[in-house]
């Protein structure tokens, strides 16, 4: 694996390039260094590097690696970019910053208890099942207008949708239709692209590009 902040530099290069292409700002989106898997000493060259925001699959993992990178770091913002199951929802919100992945009704009635146990909210990205794969996690298109309802009157901030796209399938058009939906639904976030296709994903609207392999090397 290259340098570590060689590596960044890369990728910050290559989402300007996206957002030239795109006429966008760059500050329009934000990269998530994705350190699911990978071990503290290999994310603190990143953090070195400047690269603030990260993102972790699991609640576990995560709380076992950052609360002594964060007394370092104060100023890190954590994503939660995996499934959360809804026994895990306090210590997701008391250890996350965002979570990219509500996609049931009974995680907001769980996400919506933890908040008011913490007196904190955590902004949410609402995750859509765009390629019909249950296997992912994912509200299912069709009940995503009932989920956002449930979401507001619970006092949820959700401030986007999120999509894992199928493997192996031209993602573009389920980039798109992540867009058209939260147009559709009046909101910002676009929480989509990965190492294989975040420019893509930029070129299509993504706000968040969820970069692990690009930035870290295969996982640990």
């Amino acid at each position: 694996m290259e340098n570590p902040a060689s590596a960044l530099q890369f990728v910050h290069d290559r989402i300007a390039h996206a957002c030239k292409i795109a006429r966008r700002p760059v500050d329009d989106v934000t990269l998530v260094a994705v350190s699911k898997t990978h071990p503290a000493e290999a994310i603190v060259p990143l953090l070195d590097a400047g690269q603030r925001v990260f993102g972790e699959n699991r609640v576990q993992e995560a709380h076992a690696k950052w609360p002594a990178l964060r007394e370092q770091y104060p100023d890190v913002s954590l994503h939660l970019v995996g499934q959360l199951q809804s026994n895990k929802a306090d210590d997701a919100v008391a250890l996350f910053d965002c979570i990219h992945s509500l996609d049931r009704p009974s995680l907001v009635k769980a996400l919506a208890k933890a908040f008011d146990k913490a007196g904190k909210q955590v902004p949410c990205f609402v995750q859509v099942d765009v390629g019909e794969e249950p296997q992912k996690g994912g509200c299912p298109v069709a009940e995503l207008p009932a989920l956002l309802s449930q979401a507001s009157a619970a006092g949820i901030p959700v401030i986007g949708l999120m999509c894992v796209p199928p493997h192996d399938i031209e993602p573009a058009p389920f980039f798109a239709f992540l867009d058209k939906l939260a147009a559709d639904n009046g909101l910002d976030g676009r929480s989509m692209g990965m190492s294989g296709d975040y420019e893509t994903a930029i070129m299509l609207g993504a706000t968040h590009v969820r970069v692990g392999t690009a930035l870290f090397g295969d996982r640990g």
